[in-house]
């Protein structure tokens, strides 16, 4: 999938004519924090719901505030997860979208991007979560998915954090079985450290843990 596929249908744009007034009106109307400036089909810049704001009169043209000089953009042809790191470092709710030429294309929203990592990150499927915490210079994706193959559980998607903290890697595997006790524990047999686990082990190791106290109290 490329990034025009999820280009926006209700995002309107704004020309340089438009008032400030105006810009505020339209992302009131359509729940947004931006909207795309264009002239002559061109890409201008992007006009801040914030910077309107600080206008001493928001009844002046756009034109006249050096909007073109913010223009956080994407390419037509480029992956989602270029858009994804763009909005999320510079606090979109829109991201605009270019051809070669720069001729406006389109726009993106926040909601279209939390749509589509969902759709193609595995969260929506059903299955457990397991965390690793491991030392960067022993990672290895082709072993781990080994370890899960030889337990007959199969990896939906893998996401590498870095924690600057600790100087670790804490990968997270999303899988297709909710029971894994299994392969948890060959994880543990190949001296990984399973930092956190969302499925079934979680629950049963809560009841081992009350049986436990339960005995604990019958045989005192």
């Amino acid at each position: 999938m490329v990034i025009e596929q999820l280009i926006s249908p209700i995002v309107p744009t704004l020309v340089p004519t438009d008032t400030g007034d105006k810009a505020l009106h339209m992302m009131e109307q359509n729940d947004l924090h931006q909207l795309p400036l264009v002239e002559d089909e061109q890409y201008v810049g992007l006009v801040q719901e914030n910077d309107v704001l600080d206008w001493d009169s928001t009844g002046a043209e756009l034109s006249s505030a050096g909007i073109s000089s913010y223009r956080p953009a994407v390419y037509a042809g480029g992956h989602p997860f270029d858009a994804v790191r763009i909005a999320h470092q510079q606090n979109l709710s829109i991201v605009p979208v270019v051809d070669a030429e720069n001729k406006y294309v389109g726009a993106i929203t926040r909601d279209d991007l939390l749509k589509y990592i969902a759709e193609n990150s595995g969260l929506d499927n059903p299955g457990g979560i397991i965390v690793l915490e491991i030392d960067p210079r022993n990672y290895s994706l082709q072993e781990i998915a080994r370890i899960c193959e030889i337990e007959e559980v199969f990896l939906i998607s893998t996401q590498v954090f870095s924690n600057r903290t600790t100087g670790k890697l804490e990968i997270t595997l999303k899988t297709n079985r909710t029971s894994l006790e299994a392969v948890v524990s060959s994880f543990e047999r190949h001296k990984y450290h399973v930092k956190e686990v969302f499925g079934e082990t979680a629950n049963k190791d809560d009841l081992k843990d009350r049986y436990d106290s339960l005995m604990n109290y019958l045989n005192m």
